[in-house]
């Protein structure tokens, strides 16, 4: 490990802990329905929308309510997506020839793009053509960020409001985030990045020749806006297979930096956004220190791991940091910490493969998100993923103090906590559950490239992916089979809106209640002693709901290494 691997990452947490609140106000303006210095151009556009569209932005909805319009709204968009999908060979700006793509495959990618997971079983050059990058793909780039950040803000009105009906109205909350936040920040992402060296052309590809004197055909397309939202909306869907480890996605080391910051930016300014709704922003900071505490301690891990490589190769005299799969332009501290970030967020993008990391070192980024991915997590997922389980923190806090549990002025009761649980174990019960099928049956054990713990470690981490939205992969499975497309698609589907559905109902049970003021039995939820019990419920129940399989993978693939052993 280098002083400037460790400055790297000191550098990307004061960076975020920097932009929290800057970005937080600006949310927090679109959660009251204020305007913005953008309403001057954007509102006409805005009222145009909900004119066209027939909806009153101000008519409150209750959440089941809410959940009906956006459950709707998911599924004609993914059937949108199946279609163009389908039809991509006989649609326009399919300069390749491109057939359509399989049945199988598009339902897949339909689903995987809605969750915001990004799953890609193909690869993108040679498989979609620019219009169904843009069309199909791009849009829900958008869409299924502004989804997120939608269901945080209803999460948010059921902390705050008092003896309310309503949580917000979808449609007002996904149009004023996709018009005043991502588009905007969209546009001078892309900017930045067509100037960085990213393409932004219709061509469909360039000849090219090498230093060898060979001929090469290098694909093309409308890639820095693809890239722009795939990392702010925390997406992760690649134009390119090779993702961010493409230079044409991702040229260098500056852009690599700002590709990691963009992936946090909005999740930690949720966290401040969070505080200001419930009045009290040292909840939010509370928040915000927890996330960092379990994301540093991942990250540490993971580059301690990567810096001390293979023993089996050191017996050999190639000593060194493992440098397999990884990008030289960015070392093995740049990608160790894009690792993290892109696991600890629901982002899926990679810098580095990371099927070729060491055991304990790929470890981490399952890990993460195994846990939910509350480590700041996706847009919007991450905020109230990590509130369910606070939720369940201030519920063994209050048993231990003999009062009914409150957190931020709301009782917490039997119906909330049922409901927090129901989440959180949607996780574990679709990611063991498929992976235990995959693991015995002759069409799951069929895609794995690696035998023993490694090649569970690759089922492992497709349905942790899949179910936490994520869209990683240990890249030596071979997930493009209709076996893998479907069940990956049911653990897509499961591992979203299973979760947004409860997370609504507590939202629509808090803001019907009154507000609690803290008395002098109540358990404080702003210093250490609650920072504490966050960090330590969400490692308790992460580490003993996985820790099984855990040992059978990654673990066992470590022991395994550190003796030689080969399979």
């Amino acid at each position: 490990m280098t002083l400037a691997g460790w400055a790297l990452i000191a550098l990307f947490v004061a960076v975020m802990v920097g932009l929290a609140k800057p970005v937080g106000l600006w949310l927090f303006a679109l959660y009251e329905g204020r305007r913005t210095p953008l309403h001057a151009v954007l509102g006409p556009v805005e009222r145009g929308f909900y004119k066209l569209s027939g909806i009153d932005p101000d008519a409150e909805q209750s959440w089941r309510r809410y959940a009906v319009h956006m459950l709707v709204f998911q599924l004609v968009t993914a059937l949108l997506t199946y279609v163009i999908l389908r039809a991509q060979g006989w649609l326009p700006l399919n300069q390749r020839g491109l057939p359509g793509v399989g049945a199988d495959g598009a339902m897949n990618t339909a689903i995987s793009f809605v969750t915001n997971t990004n799953w890609q079983w193909y690869t993108g050059e040679s498989t979609l053509s620019n219009l169904a990058q843009m069309l199909a793909l791009t849009i829900h780039n958008f869409l299924s960020a502004a989804t997120g950040i939608a269901i945080a803000f209803a999460l948010f009105r059921g902390f705050a409001r008092r003896e309310a009906k309503g949580v917000g109205n979808f449609w007002a909350d996904m149009t004023r985030v996709t018009l005043y936040v991502l588009v905007p920040a969209c546009i001078v992402y892309a900017l930045y990045l067509v100037f960085s060296g990213v393409p932004q052309t219709f061509a469909a590809s360039i000849d090219a020749t090498t230093l060898e004197g060979a001929k090469q055909t290098i694909a093309l397309g409308p890639v820095a806006s693809q890239e722009a939202i795939k990392m702010l909306g925390t997406n992760g869907g690649g134009f390119f297979n090779a993702n961010s480890a493409h230079p044409f996605e991702n040229p260098g080391a500056l852009t690599n930096f700002v590709q990691m910051v963009s992936i946090f930016a909005l999740g930690v300014g949720l966290t401040y956004t969070f505080g200001k709704a419930v009045k009290d922003t040292r909840q939010g900071w509370a928040i915000l220190t927890a996330m960092m505490i379990l994301f540093v301690a991942g990250t540490a891990v993971a580059y301690w791991q990567e810096v001390a490589g293979n023993p089996a190769l050191h017996h050999l005299g190639l000593a060194g940091a493992n440098m397999e799969g990884k990008e030289v332009r960015f070392g093995t501290a740049g990608s160790a910490l894009f690792a993290a970030v892109t696991t600890a967020a629901s982002c899926g993008a990679v810098n580095a493969m990371h099927d070729s990391m060491t055991a304990l070192g790929g470890l981490i980024p399952l890990f993460n998100m195994q846990l939910g991915e509350v480590v700041v997590g996706g847009v919007g997922a991450g905020i109230y993923g990590f509130l369910l389980f606070a939720i369940l923190a201030v519920f063994v806090a209050g048993l231990m103090v003999g009062r009914t549990p409150e957190y931020v002025g709301k009782k917490i009761e039997a119906r909330e906590v049922k409901f927090a649980v129901l989440a959180i174990a949607v996780l574990p019960l679709s990611i063991l559950g498929f992976t235990a099928l995959a693991s015995v049956l002759p069409d799951g054990l069929a895609g794995t490239l690696n035998k023993g713990p490694h090649g569970f470690s690759e089922i492992l981490y497709a349905f942790s992916s899949a179910t936490a939205n994520n869209g990683s992969a240990f890249a030596g499975l071979s997930a493009g089979t209709p076996f893998y497309n479907g069940l990956l698609a049911v653990a897509m589907w499961v591992g979203r809106f299973f979760v947004i559905v409860p997370v609504l109902a507590i939202a629509g049970s808090l803001a019907a209640k009154r507000h609690t003021p803290a008395g002098a039995g109540s358990f404080p939820t702003t210093g250490g002693l609650w920072i504490s019990l966050l960090v330590g419920i969400i490692l308790i129940l992460g580490g003993l709901t996985f820790l099984p399989s855990l040992a059978l993978g990654p673990i066992a693939d470590h022991v395994a290494m550190v003796h030689g052993q080969l399979f």
